[in-house]
């Protein structure tokens, strides 16, 4: 997506949120709410740059500083340019980073193919180390920042016929409770959402009776809503959670 036209525009507003993986669901949400509460956003898709463009223009009626990015951020390099073209935009670095970019894969271990396990550690994991790497100089260097990773459930306690996608939050379970205490002293904070069932698209695959199986499971009755991630994402990255780090915050109606 070309973004020259959106610089002139972008500059001369506070902090700056990059939310990943942010054209839909909940990664729109938390852009969305960043956005609402005056931050300038960076949004990012690699495919739905439709949606990502609509989203754009909706947001930018109430804050112009609002760009969006096409970039895979499982590559290192484009995930890279990505953060030269949000401080290009902006004027400074990224002080928020929202990792979000995800995918899943609902099967039998067994009847996958590599190229299949290795798309979604690349998309859920290395993305997380990827975008971190890169924002980590300025972070480090101002000694403040914020990291919020977007986990699941079932990275503690694992999804039959998920294992890889399991396994993945897993990973970015650990990665945040060892990077935070590692940054904690150079005032950087780094948390996870541990989400449960999310009403996103990423659930239509289920089929009317795996919903309700679901949905018999979880105490408050109901499934969780995007912007509910998004009202803990914002909580993490203001300061009234300025103590708080190397967490992984369980978000799930009381599922687990």
């Amino acid at each position: 997506m070309d973004i020259k036209n959106q610089h002139k525009e972008a500059r001369g507003s506070s902090k700056t949120a990059l939310v990943t993986g942010s054209s839909r669901g909940i990664g729109l949400a938390v852009a969305e709410a960043f956005s609402q509460q005056g931050y300038s956003v960076a949004l990012n898709c690699v495919n739905e740059t439709k949606k990502m463009q609509e989203a754009i223009d909706r947001l930018k009626k109430e804050n112009p500083n609002i760009i969006g990015i096409q970039a895979d951020v499982s590559d290192y390099d484009k995930a890279a340019d990505m953060f030269e073209q949000v401080e290009s935009a902006f004027g400074r670095p990224v002080d928020i980073l929202v990792n979000n970019a995800g995918i899943s894969h609902i099967g039998l271990f067994q009847d996958m193919k590599r190229p299949q396990w290795d798309r979604i550690l690349k998309v859920n994991f290395n993305s997380v180390l990827n975008c971190t790497h890169i924002a980590l100089p300025h972070m480090i260097s101002s000694k403040n920042g914020v990291i919020i990773n977007i986990s699941s459930i079932w990275g503690r306690y694992g999804a039959s016929c998920e294992s890889v996608y399991s396994a993945s939050k897993g990973a970015v379970d650990a990665f945040t409770r060892s990077l935070g205490k590692e940054l904690a002293p150079s005032g950087i904070r780094v948390n996870a959402i541990a989400c449960g069932v999310i009403e996103t698209e990423m659930n239509n695959m289920l089929t009317p009776e795996e919903k309700a199986e679901l949905l018999d499971g979880i105490p408050s009755m109901r499934f969780g809503q995007p912007e509910e991630v998004a009202e803990l994402a914002l909580f993490l990255a203001s300061d009234k959670a300025k103590y708080l780090t190397a967490q992984v915050i369980t978000l799930d109606g009381g599922f687990c």
